[in-house]
């Protein structure tokens, strides 16, 4: 007779004891459980004693969390949290260095309780590190894990950041540009300096006072603290962009936050990044990665306000800019005929130039996106690479009117498309590592994309022998000619063009043909009914490949986590697929994760349903940082009784469809991924070719039959052996 479910039977540690071993009945109080170990050690005052884990993260045992042990699990015996914080309150406070040391180190490890942290911080015990760090009498190891416990602490939100006193900040950036400070205190001292920017608009503005990009470049050529540092570049940027919209230029801050957009284009930084991260002897991390996506997106991001500013038709300084792409087409560097004299054949210029208003260009420019940053592409071109410019607008005048490629048109169509492939004005996604090397490899690296675009989209319309007719079809392909090309990571402009001439317009004619021969089927109807038949069995197949695939588990990244040190969490689904599995990580696992270690637990009977995208109850929550497209895209909860989430965002869509679709077949509801349509067009076209190469009649009528009844009127019969 199986035990009942209330009782897990464990083994309980005290140092210089044998272990108890002992059946734990959850519907007793943790505190009469914890009276009956002490007894049995003869321990007096069980109130001030608590039990751990003896593994892992060891982490208190509340009443909240008691329902996560499972049988044969290891606890310890030790002193409460609050007795606990108090002792290390006392001994911080010492006068013994020695003792001192070792309460911080101590206090570092326990500080990632959040049970422990709850009654340290409840003790004022935030104050009294602050102060420690204030006074400017720790050093080294000392101050290395005084910031660590304070960073874990503040870690859990239990606090806000905006109580944080200014002569705190002073002394942690202090640190920051001192020369020589040891990299343990830099790393927690710009981790702190992050956290302060992120998590309060108050504090943006005392740290932008204290720390410049220009001090931050100088930490990039430390492997130990670039991905800390760039971390701090990118805070600092990401807020500098609402405060001056605020509109507060009166403000000191001002020559700051002037310094954050110009710094971002100087080649000093650009340069520091791309010969000492990405170029580096170390292998690129996770985390440097994202780090790199998101200064690559806040970077383009300061291209959106002229993306999204309208020309002016009635600015002589905006139509002057027009006035001299045609006079670089068409007169030359000195006209001396001047351009009053050609007024009269403006208008035949710029039908020349590809514009869509022949009278007044100007008013091709009114949209948005791309805006001005349309003309501003085309400037750059004409200026920095004239030949090039000069060249194509000739080459397609010189061309019979059908069949000529419309320069003007084409870069604002372009200009609007790159912004798109980019995602210009977007917000950084807080899981995304898709950066692109070579946009670290030139100054002007927006504007020589484009101009590697413009000669790429004037190439294909010459190869496609387009018409005005064909213009979208056109762009279609120059999309995907460039998409693919961003795909490979080409790591400079010059290994760009290399992949874009390998992906001329009839290579793109190939690709699409050997992907549509891989995922089309023969279109003949008894192929059609074999699909029929086959598909039920497949997607059974691919239901129980879904499920097993819940049963090996996933690692997730924790949504909100911008600390240096990721944080992850693991769920699986029990083998006989009745309880979900969870818990936290220190680090990503490698391979499965043992049921012992996910301490917390849902039963799937209590599942009420799977929800995604905008119906997550955290995307709800989270702030316009992490609700852009891509998060949403991966975002989905599990709503189960009694009105309790349990809130996912994955890693990518694979595993997003894996889990929905999963979650769906366990539910007993219809899977509908891209995925899973996807894996069954693959299936069942594997199935077919082998189950068609025993086929050992096939009737196919010459003419059109009607429409038969029943699909079974086709003459062919199988040979499933």
């Amino acid at each position: 007779m199986p035990p009942p479910a209330d009782i897990v039977k464990v083994a309980i540690e005290w140092p210089g004891a044998n272990a108890q071993l002992i059946e734990m009945d959850q519907k007793r109080p943790l505190s009469s459980i914890i009276r009956e170990v002490c007894d049995g050690w003869s321990l007096s005052g069980s109130e001030q004693f608590a039990l751990r884990y003896a593994d892992g993260p060891q982490l208190y045992i509340t009443e909240q969390s008691r329902g996560d042990i499972k049988n044969g699990t290891i606890l310890r015996l030790a002193i409460s949290p609050g007795r606990a914080a108090r002792q290390l309150l006392e001994r911080i406070q010492s006068h013994g260095i020695d003792a001192r040391l070792e309460a911080l180190k101590e206090l570092a490890k326990l500080s990632a309780d959040p049970t422990f942290a709850t009654e340290f911080i409840n003790m004022e015990g935030i104050g009294t590190l602050a102060r420690l760090v204030e006074s400017g009498t720790h050093f080294g190891e000392m101050l290395a894990f005084t910031l660590t416990a304070f960073l874990e602490l503040m870690d859990h939100g239990i606090v806000s950041w905006d109580l944080i006193s200014l002569s705190f900040i002073k002394q942690i950036a202090g640190y920051v540009n001192q020369p020589m400070v040891d990299v343990s205190i830099l790393q927690r001292s710009l981790a702190i300096l992050e956290s302060m920017v992120l998590n309060s608009h108050s504090l943006y503005h005392r740290v932008a006072q204290e720390i410049t990009v220009g001090q931050l470049i100088g930490h990039l050529s430390n492997q130990e603290i670039q991905t800390y540092a760039i971390a701090l570049i990118n805070a600092l940027f990401l807020k500098a962009p609402e405060d001056r919209r605020q509109e507060e230029y009166t403000n000191p801050l001002e020559q700051h936050l002037t310094e954050m957009a110009s710094t971002l284009a100087q080649k000093h930084l650009r340069s520091i990044i791309l010969n000492h991260v990405i170029r580096g002897n170390r292998p690129i991390k996770a985390e440097m990665a994202h780090q790199l996506y998101v200064l690559q997106v806040l970077t383009f991001n300061l291209l959106e306000e002229r993306m999204m500013t309208k020309m002016d038709p009635n600015d002589q300084a905006q139509r002057d800019i027009i006035f001299e792409l045609r006079r670089i087409a068409f007169d030359g560097e000195n006209d001396p005929t001047g351009t009053e004299k050609r007024k009269a054949m403006y208008t035949k210029d710029y039908k020349m130039l590809g514009f869509t208003n022949h009278v007044n260009p100007a008013m091709d420019f009114t949209q948005t996106p791309p805006g001005m940053l349309a003309l501003d592409n085309m400037l750059y071109l004409a200026k920095v690479h004239q030949d090039t410019y000069i060249r194509i607008v000739l080459e397609n005048s010189s061309r019979e009117d059908k069949h000529e490629c419309p320069f003007g048109r084409c870069a604002i169509e372009l200009t609007r498309m790159l912004c798109e492939i980019l995602q210009v004005g977007e917000l950084p996604n807080e899981g995304c590592n898709d950066y692109h090397p070579m946009f670290f490899t030139h100054d002007r690296a927006w504007e020589e994309f484009f101009c590697v675009c413009i000669q790429l989209l004037n190439k294909t319309w010459k190869e496609m022998r387009a018409t005005a007719e064909d213009f979208n079809k056109v762009m279609q392909v120059v999309r995907e000619q460039i998409t693919r090309a961003l795909a490979m990571k080409p790591s400079s402009i010059d290994q760009l063009k290399n992949k874009l001439r390998g992906l001329n317009y009839s290579e793109i004619l190939r690709l699409r043909q050997s992907e549509r021969m891989s995922q089309d089927d023969f279109q003949s109807p008894p192929i059609i009914e074999l699909r029929e038949r086959i598909q039920p069995e497949i997607l059974e197949l691919i239901k129980q490949q879904r499920l097993n695939r819940l049963c090996e588990g996933s690692c997730f990244r924790k949504l909100g986590n911008r600390r240096r040190q990721e944080k992850f969490w693991f769920c699986r689904l029990s083998l006989n697929h009745k309880v979900l599995h969870y818990g936290d990580l220190d680090e990503s696992p490698q391979g499965e994760v043992p049921f012992e270690l996910l301490s917390d637990k849902i039963p799937v009977s209590d599942i009420k349903s799977v929800v995604t995208g905008k119906d997550c109850p955290h995307m709800k929550e989270k702030s316009a940082l992490k609700q852009n497209k891509e998060v949403l895209e991966l975002a989905f909860s599990v709503l189960y009784d009694p009105d309790e989430t349990l809130n996912f965002v994955a890693p990518n869509k694979y595993e997003y469809c894996i889990w929905t679709d999963g979650l769906c077949a366990l539910l007993g509801r219809e899977m509908g991924s891209d995925l899973t349509r996807s894996d069954l067009d693959t299936l069942i076209s594997m199935e077919m070719k082998l189950r068609l190469l025993d086929l050992e009649n096939i009737t196919i009528p010459e003419a059109p039959p009607p429409v038969p009844k029943e699909p079974s009127s086709y003459n062919f019969t199988y040979n499933y052996s």
